[in-house]
């Protein structure tokens, strides 16, 4: 069974740092796109940046210049890097697997909660 675990949540002051991790087991990494989401009381779940299997990037506007996401093959793990956080970012971070090849594969972790205070 797929699993995706994510840690690194936490409370944090506004301006202040966090990086989340998220460790993959049971599928081929590499070959996968990850992705982090967010998802904020009331609201959606939204996409927040994601790493492709040949390591492009792209990122919700929002958190451009402040937010980077990264990926190590070799420990089949992928992390988001946020910085200079904002009360806006509270909100429970998934990490998503997906691959497109015939259908698409998509797994989930079961999310960490970050909380900034201003």
């Amino acid at each position: 069974q797929v699993q995706l675990v994510e840690s690194g949540g936490g409370l944090v002051q506004a301006g202040g740092s966090l990086r989340l991790s998220c460790a993959a087991s049971r599928i081929t990494f590499s070959l996968y796109n990850m992705g982090w989401y967010r998802q904020a009381s009331g609201k959606q779940r939204e996409l927040v940046a994601v790493v492709t299997e040949s390591g492009s990037t792209n990122y919700k506007d929002s958190v451009k210049g402040r937010f980077t996401i990264s990926r190590d093959n070799a420990k089949n793990t992928v992390y988001l890097q946020m910085s200079s956080l904002k009360s806006e970012d509270t909100a429970v971070y998934y990490c998503n697997a997906e691959r497109r090849v015939v259908t698409t594969q998509s797994f989930w972790g079961q999310g960490t909660q970050v909380t900034v205070s201003s």
